[in-house]
């Protein structure tokens, strides 16, 4: 009997296990199945209202979310991210009452609404209205107020007052540029530095050749007006390598990319590789996650299962980024420089881990390689390389416009 009563109980806690573990699959299918949800788009822009209260309306194809990232309050700059909603192309336009500017631009975690407000102005309230009479499309409203002190009526009026919207588009592209930038944002990072040489050629360290390649790329890219671009070091100074990741992170990029100088115990092998995240790495990118990032903020019951899944394809989505970027990168250089025969590898070097920035780290040569080392010290030569990756770079990003625009 206490046998029989002991399988009975094994059974039901296999059984009670079985259905937990259908639970979570289910629950993981189905936050994937909303992360693979079809794209919708952005149709237009519309501003109303008064110095008082604002409202910014966003006409959508279909229904969709946002994730507040900030409100406005204390910098005047108020940030919204519309996961599943593609603005290809971007749109900015000026503003009216409490908003000074607005810009949407494409990021990698969906279509990002910036709003310049007025001193002391902030989002009270979102929330999207489904097609009604006579509207054949769902409406993202955002409500902008004034902070209380800056109220010149009472709430109740404030409340009451109506915020009539005007029929017309907002221009899409104004002449007079509003300060908001959707200028893709490029990190680059010179590997090592300061007391961090690097590794040793017979002309000197890497630190300086991967310095010198950093500001070549930096000057091809900002002849274009699409980029902004940062670098992690600008001199012979030592930055920690979990600092450089948060550099980007704190600067919003849209691409990272680490400069290196390989180096080989065999002075003969000579080339250059693009290294990517590897997957026995990816659990350490939760290092690099804060409480106020907006990927776990995306948990609307606050379930830690949840926001793991979440965080887990925010990732995914990141490294097939950072991967289809490798290949790219791979291609322009080709013919440029020579190539490791295997010059796609993964790694998990610290730099790649930021779970939210498409990443890859760039081998350029090898400085224990005579050949290699020459041509990383010649600016006419190190400039050609750097050409190429910026053209990889650029190529990246109108793929990824073209693919948006679907």
């Amino acid at each position: 009997m206490k046998l029989g009563v002991g399988l009975l109980m094994r059974n039901r806690g296999r059984a009670a296990f079985a259905v937990a573990a259908i639970a979570a699959a289910g629950l993981a299918v189905a936050v994937a199945s909303h992360a693979a949800a079809a794209v919708g788009g952005l149709l237009k822009v519309r501003l109303g209202g008064d110095s008082q209260a604002t409202r910014l309306v966003m006409d959508l194809d279909q229904a969709a979310s946002g994730k507040l990232v900030s409100d406005g309050a204390g910098d005047g700059r108020a940030v919204v991210v519309l996961p599943n909603v593609s603005a290809a192309g971007g749109l900015q336009g000026s503003g009216q009452g409490l908003v000074k500017a607005w810009a949407v631009d494409q990021t990698s975690g969906g279509a990002r609404l910036q709003i310049d407000l007025a001193p002391d102005a902030r989002i009270k309230g979102r929330f999207l209205l489904p097609p009604a009479d006579g509207i054949d499309h769902y409406r993202y409203v955002i409500d902008v107020i004034a902070q209380p002190g800056q109220v010149r009526m009472t709430s109740a009026k404030v409340s009451a007052a109506p915020l009539n919207l005007r029929p017309q588009i907002v221009p899409a592209v104004i002449h007079s540029a509003p300060p908001i930038s959707f200028k893709k944002v490029i990190v680059i990072d010179p590997g090592h530095g300061g007391h961090d040489p690097g590794a040793l050629g017979a002309q000197g360290f890497e630190k300086d050749v991967n310095l010198a390649a950093a500001l070549a790329l930096k000057e091809r890219l900002e002849r274009s007006p699409r980029y902004r671009v940062v670098l992690t070091r600008e001199d012979d100074t030592y930055v920690p390598l979990d600092e450089r990741v948060r550099i980007a992170q704190r600067a919003g990029a849209d691409l990272f990319i680490s400069l290196h100088s390989d180096s080989g115990g065999d002075a003969n092998v000579r080339g250059a590789s693009v290294y990517t995240l590897s997957d026995k790495a990816s659990g350490r990118a939760t290092r690099f996650v804060k409480r106020d990032d907006w990927f776990m903020k995306a948990s609307l019951t606050g379930d830690r299962g949840v926001s793991d899944i979440l965080f887990d394809l925010t990732q995914r989505a990141t490294k097939n980024r950072s991967a289809a970027f490798a290949n790219n990168l791979v291609s322009h250089i080709d013919g440029k420089a020579p190539l490791l025969r295997r010059s796609q590898r993964d790694a998990g070097f610290m730099v790649l881990l930021a779970p939210d920035v498409p990443a890859v780290l760039l081998e350029m040569g090898f400085v224990t390689n005579p050949e290699d080392e020459a041509f990383l010290r010649d600016p006419a030569r190190r400039k050609r390389l750097m050409s190429a990756v910026g053209d990889s770079i650029d190529d990246y990003f109108a793929e990824a416009t073209r693919l948006a625009a679907r």
